[in-house]
């Protein structure tokens, strides 16, 4: 099978958004026609296999998720999706491969409207380049997108959904720890097939004064809300780790989980684990009732796990009000 029909079979489809792709693939360059009084908003990722994802995958899934860290960004910016493009390296031109592959990566593309363009193939060690373009509007020439750099001292703290649940499935996969089957499922679900949070993103637009999505682990993505907003922060850690998805096994009273893993390893995972893809975000306290607006109206759950201070710093501390030191190190690929 050559590139162009590997292309043709797999990855060309009939144009469904005459008005705003101009031009898809097929072309040196594709063409969009964002709608009157909006920006683009535009993101990268990349997935190198042995770094982000393991060979045994199953190619569905892998597709699926390829997209869903790049609809992650574009959530975390208030941005509805519009199109994306695909490089794709592989080590051979493999059916069996490509047709769940590609499923998986077009069945999520439909879910949010959001048409493959134009890309790039090679023959290479696989690799799964993506990059996302959606719109956010401008009113009275302000753009509605929401930053990084918008968290304001008072604001209160927000992530969505679980957290922790993606690192939890990791170290059952490495051999470090057992949990109950049903556990494991629920935390694989999270880490193989992420849920990008893109409803509950642009129900936040006007609500959220600050948001970024949790990819390299909690903590660490909160420190570039902090440091581009120039304010600091105070986390219940005790809150952030009962988000896990093992929940049901936490017993609330005690602090502990009925599951033979050191609580201290839970709120690691909790607070650094990574790979969760939900949305951290902050808004004013007079904004509550328009945070839980937005997130019944997205069906995603939000759990308010802090404040915005004005003295610079992360501070964590427990359910009792104790500090509670700050030894939790986010992902770095060149750490």
């Amino acid at each position: 099978m050559g590139e162009f029909e590997l292309i043709e079979r797999y990855f060309k489809r009939p144009e469904r958004h005459a008005a705003r792709i101009a031009l898809g693939i097929g072309d040196d360059c594709a063409l969009l026609q964002p709608a009157p009084g909006t920006q683009l908003a535009i993101s990268c990722d990349m997935l190198v296999e042995g770094r982000h994802f393991v060979s045994t995958l199953d190619p569905f899934k892998l597709g699926h998720k390829a997209l869903a860290v790049n609809l992650s960004d574009l959530a975390a910016c208030g941005a509805r999706p519009l199109a994306f493009t695909l490089a794709l390296a592989l080590p051979r031109a493999d059916d069996a491969w490509l047709a769940p592959f590609s499923q998986g990566l077009l069945a999520l593309a439909d879910a949010h409207d959001c048409e493959l363009i134009g890309g790039d193939t090679t023959q290479g060690p696989l690799n799964i380049c993506i990059t996302v373009f959606g719109e956010v509007p401008v009113m009275a020439g302000r753009s509605q997108a929401l930053l990084r750099s918008g968290a304001q001292a008072g604001d209160d703290l927000y992530v969505s959904g679980n957290v922790g649940d993606a690192r939890l499935a990791l170290e059952v996969f490495r051999g470090t720890v057992s949990v109950p089957e049903a556990v494991f499922t629920a935390a694989r679900v999270r880490l193989e097939t992420p849920t990008p949070r893109v409803a509950l993103g642009l129900a936040l637009r006007g609500v959220a004064n600050a948001a970024i999505d949790v990819s390299d682990g909690l903590l660490g993505d909160l420190g570039h809300i902090l440091q581009q907003s120039g304010v600091g922060a105070t986390v219940d850690a005790d809150v952030a780790t009962s988000l896990i998805a093992a929940h049901a096994y936490y017993t609330v009273a005690t602090g502990q989980f009925d599951i033979n893993i050191a609580p201290e390893q839970w709120r690691r995972w909790a607070l650094s684990g990574g790979d969760d893809y939900e949305l951290l975000f902050t808004a004013p306290v007079a904004r509550r009732e328009a945070v839980a607006a937005a997130a019944a109206a997205s069906l995603t759950p939000v759990t308010r796990i802090g404040q915005i201070e004005a003295e610079r710093g992360l501070r964590l501390m427990d359910a009792q009000g104790q500090p509670v030191p700050n030894r939790y190190a986010s992902f770095d690929h060149f750490a």
